[in-house]
């Protein structure tokens, strides 16, 4: 009898199993980094203490939820699965129209802690988390992407490849872990139509869900093996034009070094618009820029459908509003945090611009996405002149990154927008990167838990 051929997910658990280099530590350990930050700065919102609130009612345990003690795993997964992505600052990747970090980094985070694991161990385990999250969610394909949020998605099947990476499975029970993670995953777009925060609870729930399925595995549970390719699997129901191929695809290197970074408090689908027009206004005078008749802003369909908001009333509406975003460029500056806020929704100097912002499709755009986030930016003044700037890719992308010193300033940044003393968040960002170099866990561990 012929053996029946090796299913997806037990050729991605095979892939998983091959030893992390230097290189791709130091890696996880910036966007370690990153994600502290992104999630330091969410400990000022409603949600952060909604979800403190529950957690704290919950018994101590072993995981540090962050600003509120130890706690058990899933008790502290459902706060700092959660606060990553709160602001709209956390990674992405392109290919996969995703965000791995906040989903994976906080299951590799309380793993390790439980498990006692060192340094070493916890980066390892953030870029095998990465690495499944990718390779499944640019398998998705856009259809999926249109009703489906793959960060929920693909990301389960990260966070169970995390975990069973501290927990040292071998292949055949993380193709297990990720076969259960993927029979209850996903996450429906409809809360992007209403003023809700649902889209951070669904990366907890993937986290949590992950977390569990690779329990599950270390203790024998069997999952389904054809889970994303099977007949009633997850291609099959969510996504008619999946690429299976690209779930085990090679690669040269851990796919983590294709991870974006955000520099700027909004929509990553923003992002090509807020860069295109900062070139564009680089040596304009400030007189000039009261001449400034009407924006012109040209992108690819997704940003538009994601970002066309002419009227936002909330935070959540301003960093997924290509108006608000590039109207707040004309009346402050260069983007900040302060940006984008409740009020700045009502300044009628912003006001004023969101007016002038004009929106169109550029179909070479859609055509490149999601390979390449881009937009171009046409400034159309008073005397006739008309600037413009476009942007291919945009800035924190592989193409244009940011550097490390960069992305801990955007890290202390956002640790003191959360309240989070410099006296705090410069030790605390400093133990993570020496973990690439085999730094204490321990120490870090001890710090994240004087964060209140």
């Amino acid at each position: 009898m012929t053996p029946a051929a090796a299913s997806l997910t037990e050729q991605l658990a095979q892939r998983l199993q091959r030893p992390v280099d230097d290189a791709a530590r130091q890696r996880a350990a910036l966007l370690l980094v990153d994600w502290l930050g992104c999630a330091l700065a969410a400990l000022r919102y409603p949600l952060a203490r909604q979800l403190r609130g529950i957690v704290q009612a919950q018994p101590a345990g072993a995981v540090v939820a962050l600003g509120t003690g130890r706690r058990s795993v899933a008790d502290a997964l459902l706060l700092n699965g959660a606060l990553g992505n709160v602001l709209e600052m956390d990674d992405v990747h392109r290919g996969a129209i995703l965000h791995p970090g906040p989903v994976v980094i906080p299951v590799a985070l309380a793993v390790a802690q439980v498990e006692g694991a060192d340094a070493h161990a916890l980066l390892d385990a953030v870029v095998r988390g990465y690495e499944a999250t990718i390779r499944v969610g640019r398998a998705l394909g856009r259809g999926h992407y249109r009703y489906w949020h793959p960060t929920s998605t693909a990301g389960a099947f990260g966070a169970a490849a995390a975990a069973a990476s501290v927990l040292r499975l071998p292949a055949d029970a993380v193709a297990d872990a990720l076969g259960n993670a993927g029979s209850r995953t996903g996450g429906l777009w409809q809360m992007r139509h209403e003023p809700v925060p649902t889209k951070s609870l669904h990366n907890a729930e993937a986290a949590r869900s992950g977390w569990l399925a690779a329990q599950l595995a270390l203790a024998g549970v069997r999952g389904p093996r054809r889970i994303l390719e099977g007949e009633q699997g997850l291609f099959a129901a969510t996504a008619l034009d999946a690429m299976p191929d690209k779930v085990v695809a090679e690669e040269a290197d851990w796919l983590i070094h294709s991870t974006s970074l955000k520099p700027w408090p909004a929509c990553r689908h923003a992002h090509p618009a807020i860069d295109a027009m900062l070139d564009a206004l680089e040596g304009l005078a400030l007189a000039d820029i009261a001449q400034i008749q009407h924006v012109q802003v040209r992108t690819y369909a997704e940003a538009l459908r994601f970002c066309d908001r002419a009227q936002p009333q909330t935070e959540l509406d301003a960093k997924f509003s290509l108006q608000h975003a590039l109207a707040s460029i004309l009346a402050y500056g260069r983007p900040q945090l302060a940006h984008y806020t409740d009020e700045s929704c009502s300044d009628e100097d912003v006001a004023h611009w969101r007016e002038r912002v004009h929106l169109a499709e550029d179909t070479a755009c859609s055509e490149r996405f999601p390979a390449h986030y881009g937009a171009t930016v046409v400034l159309h003044l008073a005397d006739g002149r008309q600037l413009e700037a476009a942007r291919t890719d945009a800035c924190g992308d592989p193409e244009c990154p940011m550097s490390a010193d960069e992305v801990i300033a955007k890290a202390l940044a956002l640790a003191q927008w959360g309240g989070v003393s410099a006296g705090l968040a410069q030790p605390l960002f400093g133990q993570v990167r020496a973990l690439s170099d085999g730094g204490s866990l321990d120490a870090l561990n001890t710090i994240l838990a004087r964060v209140s």
